[in-house]
């Protein structure tokens, strides 16, 4: 066995670089058909996920095709080798197969046990055999992996160590209640017709939501899985009132105005560059109402520290975060503000400041005056009953200090604190009314729209840090056990194989010396009738059959132990068997198998 894996993933790299890094399906395609092409390669498979790229080979030399793959791969991700190199990893032969058994099983996965690597394992074969870039090895491996992953998901509770990505990320948008409460009665928009997308819809569309509206480039796809929703998840999401989920289709230049009405947006596609930026969201956003949390109740049953119930706040008339007001204020502070100095800064007793930025560098008189204004202000407040609030200050007394903190903002580019400043009581703000769910890689939402009001976006990266510290199931141990038990099946299956071609042409010798020896026998006795012919030679083939049971048996035992690879050169230097009759041996099965996958994804094309 030479099997060699070379990869990245969200183990070894950042995802800046995975996003970067990944494969469209057509790179996919073109790196199949050149790994093959390559010297140290006869086969070929790429497994590629949202968080995982990976080139899988039957290489005749190590060293020279994990150069080959690492080429291969930086060429055409377009990342370049000495940049990709420090997150590759690479595993050969047990080891590899370990390790896709294990992803296999969702032990490698962001989300430990989701199921969805699965379906990609499964895609990741069919594409090879389409394209004839996968052998008998690579056949047996992914076909093997598959069913690894079956039985770690029928045989243990891994599913109970993690979700599907999808539903990972839905379930930080609920923090707290569960994904169907969370969702029930919400709007939807999916970008993305693909798996992800197709699993986060449905997920969805089961939760009870109101309406799922499913947006791609190519609107036959959409409209397929709107129509798949309707038919097999509206009428068993049924909501309390008794209508059921909806479905529809929209082209992709519909989202920036589909946008307005959803409330959650889950996108994945194979863009290469943003579907959603955040001018588009922030444009989105312009107009719509704002979700204050419900009421508190506070000790006596009111609320605490909340609007009133079903009250909303409609953007651009968000509550200010300063603590009092601007109007009728000698200077114009805004003039020196930035668009970045929307917080106003707590003064201290007697000189409250508007912001760092509007009095910075203020000459001594601009200051005083600004001052005044605002003892003004609060010697008014003091006269409408709040007095003791503020010790007030005259602005005269105070004009050798006043000079003196210009002169520091200045220099130092702010006011310094004078006196520590009076606690400030905090204005809630809005919860988040749109949820962006961005499963792509790389990215489809612009990661500057997190910053939005009103606006909370979950990406693969923020993902990663969610589940970083997620819970590991006991039945996480099961699996493993499971993993090495399996891999060491193969590795016993894939050596006995390798000495079957050996076998098979001991064997084949064995029958021409029998028909020889026959042939000759007729020479010497031609009376002999045809019942005597043929109990003579089902006689001889017994002797033979009988004299080579034993040693072939015992040799693929031997060959099916670890280093036992060495037995089929042992059986062919003792029977003196032709190297080229063995390698015919091997290249007739080949054929068998190619044509076996060839006819297996014909069926699968004709269903």
């Amino acid at each position: 066995m030479s099997l060699l894996v070379v990869g990245l993933s969200h183990r070894s790299a950042p995802v800046s670089v995975l996003e970067r890094a990944a494969l469209s399906a057509d790179a996919q395609v073109k790196l199949l058909q050149d790994t093959v092409a390559a010297e140290p390669a006869t086969e070929a498979a790429v497994l590629a996920t949202c968080n995982r790229i990976e080139l899988y080979a039957d290489v005749d030399k190590f060293h020279a095709g994990v150069a080959e793959l690492s080429t291969l791969l930086a060429q055409h991700s377009g990342v370049g080798l000495e940049e990709l190199t420090p997150h590759l990893y690479v595993h050969y032969e047990d080891r590899a197969v370990h390790h896709l058994f294990s992803v296999a099983c969702g032990l490698d996965s962001m989300v430990v046990g989701e199921g969805q690597i699965l379906g990609q394992i499964k895609d990741a074969l069919a594409t090879a055999q389409e394209l004839h870039s996968a052998g008998r090895l690579l056949n047996d491996l992914f076909q093997q992996a598959l069913r690894v992953g079956k039985r770690a998901h029928s045989e243990t509770g891994i599913d109970r160590a993690g979700q599907s990505l999808v539903t990972f990320g839905l379930e930080q948008f609920a923090e707290g209640p569960t994904v169907d409460a969370w969702a029930r009665d919400k709007r939807v928009l999916v970008i993305g017709a693909g798996s992800m997308s197709s699993l986060a819809a449905a997920t969805l569309a089961r939760a009870g939501v109101a309406e799922v509206v499913v947006a791609n480039r190519t609107f036959d796809r959409a409209e397929r899985l709107a129509t798949l929703l309707v038919e097999q998840y509206a009428q068993s999401s049924v909501r309390q009132d008794g209508t059921a989920v909806l479905a529809r289709a929209v082209p992709i230049d519909a989202v920036a105005d589909e946008l307005t009405r959803a409330d959650v947006v889950v996108s994945c596609t194979g863009a290469t560059g943003l579907v959603l930026t955040a001018e588009v969201v922030a444009t989105a956003m312009e107009g719509r109402a704002v979700r204050v949390p419900s009421p508190v109740a506070g000790p006596r049953g009111g609320s605490a520290g909340s609007a009133p119930a079903g009250a909303s706040v409609v953007r651009g008339e968000l509550p200010p975060t300063s603590v009092g007001t601007d109007e009728n204020c000698p200077l114009d502070p805004t003039a020196a503000q930035t668009a970045q100095s929307v917080q106003t800064v707590q003064g201290t007793a007697g000189f409250s400041v508007l912001g760092e930025a509007a009095v910075a560098g203020m000459a001594a008189a601009e200051l005083e005056q600004h001052a005044a204004w605002v003892d003004k202000g609060a010697a008014a407040t003091a006269t409408e009953g709040q007095s003791g609030s503020v010790a007030l200050l005259d602005p005269a007394a105070e004009a050798e200090a006043i000079t003196a903190l210009a002169a520091a903002a200045a220099v130092l580019g702010r006011v310094p604190e004078r006196r520590r400043p009076e606690p400030v009581a905090e204005v809630p703000r809005p919860t988040p009314v749109l949820s962006l769910l961005d499963l792509a890689m790389p990215r489809d939402i612009d990661a500057a729209a997190h910053r939005l009001p009103g606006v909370r976006l979950v990406d693969i990266e923020s993902l990663a840090e969610a589940s970083a510290d997620a819970p590991m199931a006991a039945d996480v141990d099961q699996v493993r056990r499971i993993v090495s038990d399996e891999v060491a099946a193969f590795g016993a299956a894939l050596r006995a194989a390798h000495i079957t071609p050996t076998v098979v042409a001991l064997r084949t010798m064995a029958a021409d010396v029998v028909a020889g020896e026959i042939a000759r026998l007729d020479g010497r006795l031609p009376g002999l009738d045809d019942k005597q012919r043929s109990e003579i030679t089902q006689t001889v083939r017994r002797v033979v059959d009988k004299l080579l049971h034993a040693p072939t048996v015992r040799v693929k035992q031997l060959a099916a132990e670890p280093g036992g690879a060495g037995y089929a050169d042992a059986l062919r230097t003792l029977f003196d068997l032709d190297q080229e009759t063995v390698a015919a041996v091997s290249r007739a099965e080949g054929r068998d198998a190619d044509s076996n996958n060839f006819e297996s994804a014909e069926n699968r094309g004709r269903a």
